[in-house]
Formats: C-alpha cells, sequence, structure tokens
C-alpha cells in the first residue's frame, strides 16, 4: 500500500526489450540507494517490484498487461517518473489509501494557470469517474489529490506550486495520457451495491 505522496523524482534510464516485455532502468536517487531486492515502489502509480539494483539505479519488469494498459509502455530514457516506497506499520497516512493498482487511463483536458496554482481537468472513463466525488481522492499518476468536481466526462483537481514542482504533474500537457487509480473505497462500496443489485 502507498499514500500518493511522492517522494522524488525518477528519471528513466533505459528501456530494455525483454519479450514479452521490457526491463525498466531507472535513476531513483536515495531510494534507489536504499531499496531492497523485491519490494514494492509505486511508479507513476504503477505498483512494480524491484528485481535488480546498481547504486541508486534500480530496476523493474513490465509484462505485457502493465504495458498495455498504463503509461508506462510510453516511457523512454529521460522519461521523469514519480516515485514512492510503500507504506510500514508505523508510517503516517498523509494521502489516503493507493494500491497502485491502475484502474484505467484519463488524459489532461485542459489547464488553468491561477497565479501560482494550476487548475487541471482530466477526462476519464464513465466507470471511473463514477467512484468520483467532489471532495473525495483520487490518484493521478501516483500523486494523491482532492477532487474539486466531476461532471459526465471529466474531473477537475487544484495543484499547488510544491505538486507542480516535485512531480511529473507541472509537465503535462493538453492531451497527455495519464494513470488514474481511484478511491479504494468507492470501489468496495461499488461492488457491494452492484452485488446486492443481483437476485438470488
Amino acid at each position: 500500500m502507498f499514500t500518493g505522496l511522492v517522494e522524488t523524482l525518477g528519471s528513466v534510464v533505459a528501456v530494455i526489450p525483454e519479450p514479452p516485455g521490457v526491463r525498466l532502468r531507472v535513476a531513483a536517487g536515495a531510494i534507489g540507494r536504499g531499496a531492497t531486492l523485491g519490494e514494492s515502489i509505486c511508479t507513476s502509480g504503477c505498483c512494480l517490484s524491484v528485481v535488480k539494483i546498481d547504486g541508486d539505479e534500480i530496476e523493474f519488469q513490465l509484462g505485457p498487461e502493465t504495458l498495455s494498459r498504463t503509461t508506462l509502455g510510453r516511457l523512454i530514457a529521460g522519461s521523469p517518473v514519480n516515485l514512492e516506497r510503500s507504506l510500514t506499520a508505523s508510517d503516517r497516512l498523509g494521502g489516503h489509501l493507493v494500491t497502485g493498482h491502475v484502474d484505467g487511463l484519463g488524459s489532461l483536458a485542459s489547464r488553468i494557470q491561477e497565479g501560482d496554482w494550476l487548475t487541471c481537468r482530466f477526462a476519464a472513463p464513465r466507470a471511473l469517474l463514477a467512484q468520483m466525488a467532489a471532495k473525495g481522492s483520487v490518484t493521478i499518476d501516483g500523486v494523491s489529490l482532492t477532487v474539486v468536481d466531476v461532471d459526465a466526462a471529466t474531473f477537475g483537481v487544484a495543484l499547488i506550486p510544491h505538486t507542480l514542482e516535485h512531480t511529473t504533474l507541472g509537465r503535462l500537457a493538453v492531451g497527455d495520457p495519464v494513470n488514474l487509480e481511484t478511491d479504494l473505497v468507492f470501489k468496495y462500496v461499488a461492488r457491494w451495491l452492484e452485488a446486492r443489485a443481483v437476485p438470488e
């Protein structure tokens, strides 16, 4: 589990073909130097397992499912990625509960600069929008954010200067795809209601 509070911006060193998937090598700074083999690291919203460590560089193996259903299949050398280590039992839960299991892709629909802040609207699949509510939580590329509002096709978030500077979200252009994970509680409630609606 993660909190959606990005610890550092990593940089892709190499994307190495490893059929049927790829091996992703990332320069991860202090996270890389403190990593252990097999540990989970949320990488731009995707929970990945460390398979190799070399100084501050770590490697992950990505299969066809991850490559086709997330933005990680679009990464190239030099691409920035948001990194967060998994929670320990003594950690504070500063964001919200994030699994690192991407629910689907969205895209940046608009961005409006308001002083140092940025107000963004993201297009998303209808099924995911149904799991969002104003003042609820959403994870965009591994970043825990508060939903401002939701309509039939998009949802809005406000990005503070710290988020813009220390995550990949400040670099997004209109049309860019993003990994989305909706709130865990919403998913369980939706599934419970769905199950109750099925006649016995």
